[in-house]
């Protein structure tokens, strides 16, 4: 089996009164990710991750934030294009392994939401999407609520 190992990141600048999506799913909170599309700094990792791992590039060559057509745009629908792409190439998602740096809101809660929306895209089962959360103990624009980030590390295989 020809295996390979994609590493994804992405950062959302955060301003009050904005919505806030993380994991494909809308989470009450004061603040949201300044962004093109919808700012979901998670499933923007992911992409990153898939599209790397069999050199494709990057998110922004295939869904630049210059063209109207993303514009406030749906991430999940990034991930399914993105999905379609590996598939595209012969490759199957194997697992990911995730971490989202925020500070606030707690989102423990929504992990299980999370894995469930983005396994359904995806095509594979809950229990090969670990998703993380951690603060940065109120360090840096992260922990001043400024900004969030998320890092995506995946296995894909040849099908």
């Amino acid at each position: 089996m020809n295996f390979r190992i994609g590493f994804g990141y992405d950062v959302h600048q955060l301003e009050t009164g904005r919505k806030f999506v993380l994991g494909g799913m809308p989470i009450e909170h004061t603040k949201g990710p300044v962004a093109h599309s919808d700012g979901d700094v998670l499933i923007h990792a992911i992409c990153d991750a898939l599209l790397g791992s069999v050199n494709l590039r990057d998110i922004g060559v295939h869904f630049p934030d210059t063209s109207a057509n993303y514009k406030g745009i749906d991430s999940k629908i990034l991930l399914k294009k993105t999905a379609e792409l590996l598939a595209l190439k012969g490759y199957k998602v194997g697992n990911i392994d995730s971490t989202i740096c925020l500070q606030k809101p707690k989102i423990k809660d929504f992990i299980p939401a999370m894995q469930e929306t983005l396994a359904d895209i995806i095509g594979i089962a809950t229990d090969n999407i670990s998703i993380k959360a951690t603060t940065t103990e109120k360090m840096g624009f992260v922990g001043r609520e400024e900004g969030i980030t998320a890092y995506a590390v995946v296995l894909v295989y040849k099908k």
